[in-house]
Formats: structure tokens, sequence, C-alpha cells
């Protein structure tokens, strides 16, 4: 059974170890998670979540999905991996890193995906991290898949966020920012890509 405060104490028992890796000061909020959510075709056979956390993402992703739709979720942070086998039995839980997902999804037969959702921490990341796992993104993501991901309202003026999407757009033909999601600490925009470029899967 899903506990609140479970999860918060576990997401800030991580942010307290490993601030520098997750980024956020809170778990993703209801809304952001729906919006995020919200892309993923209904259609889909597989999708992949990155950085899943404590899983609201997983939840809405669920909430959207039939039964049966193959769920991964990469996360690199053990205590995360093991408190999301334990309350998000759906996802299958890879514990791995992100800039390996051609290998992590090969080795369980999967070759193309129709969304990838993510909730990693992009403004820590270097450009040469980034561009690592956006091109792992490319390579496993159908011709007809969608990638989103989000971003703090606040930070979208700095230098690493036009960076970022800078690097989106080199990757992407189409790259949508959404409107604001208010009720998130803190607010929070969405992209939303399609169309793999040819060669984005090199990085």
């Amino acid at each position: 059974m899903f506990n609140p405060t479970r999860e918060l104490l576990t997401f800030m028992s991580v942010v307290a170890r490993r601030p520098a890796t997750v980024g956020a000061f809170a778990p993703s909020s209801v809304p952001l998670a729906e919006r995020l959510a919200s892309v993923v075709p209904r259609s889909a056979t597989t999708v992949v979540e990155l950085g899943p956390g404590t899983g609201p993402v997983s939840a809405a992703i669920h909430r959207r999905l039939p039964v049966g739709v193959r769920h991964i979720g990469v996360e690199i942070d053990e205590q995360l991996v093991e408190y999301l086998r334990a309350n998000q039995v759906p996802l299958d839980v890879v514990h791995g890193d992100a800039g390996e997902l051609r290998a992590l999804l090969a080795e369980r037969g999967i070759q193309r995906v129709d969304a990838v959702v993510s909730g990693l921490p992009w403004a820590v990341f270097d450009t040469d991290r980034q561009r690592q796992i956006l091109g792992e993104v490319a390579s496993v993501l159908d011709p007809e898949g969608v990638f989103t991901t989000f971003a703090y309202l606040h930070a979208l003026p700095s230098r690493p966020a036009r960076r970022f999407r800078a690097m989106l757009r080199s990757h992407f033909d189409e790259v949508l920012m959404t409107t604001s999601v208010w009720r998130n600490l803190p607010p929070a925009v969405t992209y939303v890509c399609r169309r793999v470029k040819p060669h984005a899967e090199l990085g």
C-alpha cells in the first residue's frame, strides 16, 4: 500500500546522500506526473522511464495504460531501486545507468520503444553527459515514438537550460514546451520531443 510519508522520507534520504545526482527538492507532484504520462501513446507496447525516483510518474503511467504494457524503469540509485521494487510492482525496475540504455534494453530483448519518459536532473549534467544520454534515447526510440522530460520554470533563462534546449533540438525535429505546471515544487514545464533526426543516436 502506498505510503506518502515513506515516499517523502525515502526521497529526502537520497537527496541528503546524493544531492548532485537527484537535482530536485521533492518528488514530482501528481499534476506534473500526469502531464509527463499524458504523451505516452495508449497503444504503446513498451515504455521506458529514466530516473523514476520514488515512482510518482510511474504510477501516472500505470493509470494511463492497459495491463500488459511493458514498462521499464532505469534507476541508478540502489536505495530507490529497492523502494520501487517494493512499491511500484507493475514497474520492471532496472538498476543501471541511463547512459547505457541501449545495452540495458538489449539484455532484455528490446531494440525499440514507443516512449521514453525522463525524470533525470539534466541541469546537473555536463554537456557530454547530456549528449550521451540523449544519444541513447534516440537510438532506442521508435520513429513514431515520443520523448518527454521536464525543467524547472525558474531555471529556464539560465545558460545550462538554454544549452539543453538547443541539444534537444539537435536530436529531434519537433521540440514543444508545454504551459507551466504551477502545482509542483518548484513549478515546472515539460518538453515533448518527436521524430529523431538522422544520426542523432550518435550523440
